[in-house]
């Protein structure tokens, strides 16, 4: 892709099906690791990636030759054939369809990356619902809430 040059950082968002907490905190590096090996291998950078027991934020510096939407659903699909084949996984593991995708200037990336990575603080106070409806409201995406992730009420 001769003369072509981008700057695009999006913080993905996405749950585990029935928010179930599936991801061993224990385990979620390996996790990571596997993103990770995933985004370089199609010319991606990871900036910043945290797996909560139910939920996934991976924030990435995107390279051009793949959409927004492509990249959700591969990272799901192979992380999901992963997740799978872990012998501390014995349950049937999936992804709730659909996804968040926000998108952030060079100047945001520290403090992105920083919320990311104290994900398990941040929830302590706050349910992940909370979380993305702020990130929809701050954005001022429309949204349906008949089409958002399924939610618990979990603090």
């Amino acid at each position: 892709m001769a003369n072509t040059y981008t700057q695009l950082h999006i913080q993905y968002v996405f749950a585990v099906k029935g928010r179930e907490n599936m991801i061993p905190r224990q385990q979620k590096e390996q996790v990571h690791q596997y993103m990770n090996g995933l985004l370089v291998n199609r010319k991606h950078k990871l900036l910043r990636v945290h797996c909560m027991p139910d939920h996934c934020h991976l924030f990435v510096g995107l390279h051009p030759a793949q959409s927004i939407s492509d990249l959700a659903e591969e990272v799901k699909t192979a992380a999901t054939k992963f997740i799978k084949k872990q012998p501390w996984m014995p349950f049937d593991f999936a992804w709730q369809k659909g996804f968040g995708a926000f998108s952030y200037s060079r100047s945001h990336i520290d403090a992105v990356v920083r919320y990311i990575q104290n994900q398990e603080e941040h929830h302590q106070q706050r349910s992940f619902r909370a979380e993305y409806l702020d990130l929809l409201n701050k954005f001022e995406v429309e949204y349906d809430e008949r089409y958002l992730f399924e939610y618990y009420d979990d603090i």
